[in-house]
């Protein structure tokens, strides 16, 4: 079991994502963002505290614009909690780790 972050594709996004068995924080990023810089630790730490519940990928924006407009990014760093095909959580710009847990928290802790 990895407790890394994946880095998928549009492509890639079906299998990775929807067809994954335990939810899946989508972590949306660019490489000219600053922000998203900020974020990475942040995406990291929650990558190894959930690594046995949740899967991470990180998708960087201007190279997949179909995962994009699928889910709305209108900015970056931009987060998506999804669980087969369902939307559970959705917030963008640069949130604090505290913060983060608490949007992951409710949705690991039922198994």
């Amino acid at each position: 079991m990895s407790t890394g972050v994946i880095t998928i594709t549009d492509a890639e996004f079906e299998t990775e994502v929807l067809q994954a068995e335990q939810p899946v924080l989508v972590y949306f990023w660019a490489s000219w963002c600053g922000p998203c810089q900020l974020m990475s630790p942040v995406i990291n730490y929650a990558a190894t505290k959930y690594s046995d519940r949740l899967k991470i990928v990180k998708m960087e924006i201007d190279p997949n614009p179909l995962t994009v407009k699928q889910f709305q990014v209108e900015g970056v760093p931009a987060l998506r909690l999804v669980k087969g095909d369902q939307l559970l959580e959705s917030t963008e710009g640069v949130i604090s780790k505290d913060k983060l847990l608490s949007l992951l928290d409710p949705h690991l802790n039922k198994n």
